[in-house]
């Protein structure tokens, strides 16, 4: 959630109402109390008064009113299903929404109120668990909590308080935990680190490491003080699945040299709902068993709107017992672990919905066909020779390189995931170096732009400290992405960027011009461009030092 700063409401309606509101413009005639109308538009917040933004107004409105004046403020808000930037879910099916909606005011944290809700939590848990490969004789534990992010954080604090113990029980020094990951890790990683104290050791990415994180690096960074490895399963820049069973074995041959026992934590927040699924094998769950505890979203890829995320342990001899709270309240005894204690029930009931009407194959059809319409993306946008992929779901397995425009779109009829690289359905591009050799004025985030204009939502970003001189276009193909939808963007990609290259850059220059100014972008967010850099640039420090990871 953003920070945001306290607005004093009399200083910014004064000066909205000495900018705005002519003489004229205060002498219609209009009810004051606004309760009598014809329809919305008739009252009182027509013409004759803004609505109340800071502050609490003295009386009411009409309900319709408010209603319709909400509806078409929100109406200025992007098009979920053509925000191809997000990971996170826009579309369920009807019968989901209902569900969703018969239980939207079932409160999580009242176990003994809602049995049945409570029960579906603990099968999810339990189909999770055996989907990720839990071992026969291991116990798996685990929760729903409100997204990967506080999912992150507790399976880390986990790890945090078993290394703890164990150097405790050996008499040795506990003040200096510290965590591996790479440099494109999501930002819920770093925010672990730096809330509960571990030092994070973020590692440089690089093309020779498919800018996720090196194991060599790895392998030259971990110590008798590192709590644990965050290793993701599908990085939000590129989404290349970082080497979970090479880092595994890395492990393994540290602990037989020196005898300290280095535990992986799966952040799967995308690829936990993926990698089951797809004909595309890859080691990574807890059929490793250096891998104790993996997250995953439910409403990215699980395929529930925003507001459920999981986290499972292998076995519950992993969860430290006085991190677990035992709750008498409301009439029943429950344990607990999480951050966060009242939170929606329904996302839960969604997610088990989901589980039991797709079932395996359902989601398996589903995630083969992201990953195809994203492959048709990645080598349409290459055909043309104006663009490069730096993600590669599109290259057979074992390439990583640009073939060359002349490249197959299809091998053969019957492809699968599993002919290619494994990874997220994610297509992130640059300018060729043909194209930028050819046209050195035309800036990349002008693309960006002028999608936006077609009410696409596509970011145009750098990528990961060390590699930042570069710049990528990302498009997550999520469910929603039908045949068709993919068919126009390549098209308007394409039409795009031939206007891009038919205008002379005087023309183009108001682009760079563009942004918010309304008094709830100034008073809440410090995220300026004050030096009018693009994308992903700028802010108050340098992005070696801020907290930079990409958003999903």
């Amino acid at each position: 959630m953003s920070l945001a700063r306290h607005v004093d409401p009399d200083e910014i309606i004064q000066s909205l109402h000495g900018l705005h509101m002519s003489s004229s413009g205060r002498q219609h005639v209009h009810s004051q109390g606004g309760t009598s109308h014809i329809t919305p538009y008739s009252t009182r917040y027509a013409s004759k008064q803004e609505i109340s933004k800071f502050k609490i107004p003295h009386n009411g409105a009409p309900a319709d009113a408010v209603h319709q004046m909400l509806k078409d403020e929100l109406d200025l808000d992007g098009r979920p299903n053509l925000n191809l930037a997000s990971f996170v879910g826009t579309y369920m099916e009807t019968h989901a929404e209902q569900l969703m909606f018969e239980n939207i005011s079932k409160n999580m944290s009242d176990a003994d109120e809602y049995p049945a809700m409570m029960q579906m939590h603990a099968r999810c848990v339990s189909i999770l668990a055996h989907l990720w490969g839990v071992q026969k004789g291991e116990r798996a534990i685990g929760s729903a909590t409100t997204g990967s992010s506080e999912a992150i954080h507790l399976g880390g604090l986990a790890m945090k308080r078993r290394w703890q113990e164990k150097r405790i029980a050996e008499g040795k020094d506990t003040s200096k935990p510290n965590i591996l990951m790479g440099a494109n890790a999501q930002v819920a990683l770093e925010k672990f680190a730096r809330y509960f104290e571990v030092e994070a050791r973020i590692l440089p990415v690089s093309e020779k490491s498919n800018f996720r994180l090196d194991p060599e690096l790895v392998k030259q960074n971990i110590d008798e003080n590192t709590i644990g490895v965050f290793v993701i399963l599908g990085s939000t820049y590129t989404g290349h699945y970082e080497p979970v069973e090479e880092i595994s074995n890395i492990l393994d041959e540290y602990e037989e040299r020196t005898g300290v026992d280095i535990p992986i934590h799966v952040d799967a927040a995308s690829g936990g709902f993926i990698a089951p699924f797809t004909h595309a094998k890859v080691k990574w769950d807890f059929s490793l068993p250096r891998v104790k505890s993996i997250n995953t979203s439910g409403h990215k890829f699980g395929l529930v709107y925003a507001g459920v995320g999981w986290i499972i342990w292998r076995d519950e001899a992993l969860l430290p017992k006085h991190l677990v709270f035992e709750l008498h309240y409301l009439g029943g005894t429950e344990e607990s672990y999480t951050l966060n204690f009242s939170r929606p029930g329904a996302q839960i009931i969604a997610q088990y919905y989901n589980l039991i009407h797709l079932g395996f194959t359902g989601y398996q059809q589903i995630m083969e066909n992201c990953l195809s319409n994203a492959r048709l993306l990645s080598k349409s946008l290459e055909a043309t020779g104006w663009y490069t992929c730096v993600s590669d779901i599109h290259r057979p397995v074992g390439e990583h390189n640009f073939l060359g425009t002349a490249a197959t779109v299809f091998s053969k009829e019957d492809e699968t995931s599993a002919d290619y690289n494994p990874g997220l359905p994610v297509v992130a591009f640059r300018f060729s170096d043909e194209f930028k050799k050819e046209f050195p004025h035309l800036k990349q985030d002008t693309i960006s732009k002028l999608l936006r204009a077609k009410q696409y939502i596509i970011p145009n970003y750098p990528l990961p400290p060390n590699e930042d001189s570069i710049e990528i276009l990302r498009v997550v193909v999520r469910e929603s992405m039908s045949f068709d939808l993919l068919d126009r963007l390549i098209t308007d990609i394409c039409s795009t960027t031939q206007d891009l290259i038919d205008n002379d850059q005087a023309d183009l220059a108001i682009l760079s011009k563009s942004k918010d100014t309304s008094t709830e972008k100034e008073y809440s967010s410090s995220g300026a461009h004050a030096d009018g850099s693009t994308q992903g640039r700028g802010g108050k420090r340098p992005m070696s030092e801020g907290v930079h990871r990409s958003v999903c």
